[in-house]
């Protein structure tokens, strides 16, 4: 669902592939391979997109609004 998501969140945009990639300072190919799920995408680039995009990463990781964590 990351995948969908980020890509659902730069075509809404109209932003190209290179554009996103060179925020994250990777390739356009390699930017590619994230959004299509061939590869992973990293903590540090997901805090980049977030920041890019002005959303959370539960938005980004597709968590619920309310989720609750157990007490400890």
């Amino acid at each position: 669902m990351i995948y969908k998501r980020i890509k659902e969140l730069r075509e809404d945009r109209d932003i190209k592939q290179a554009e996103i990639a060179k925020e994250l300072d990777i390739s356009q190919g390699n930017y590619s391979f994230i959004e299509n799920g061939v590869a992973n995408l990293k903590a540090d680039d997901l805090v980049k997109l977030c920041k890019f995009y002005n959303v959370s990463a539960d938005y980004i990781l597709d968590l619920p609004e309310n989720l609750e964590y157990p007490k400890r």
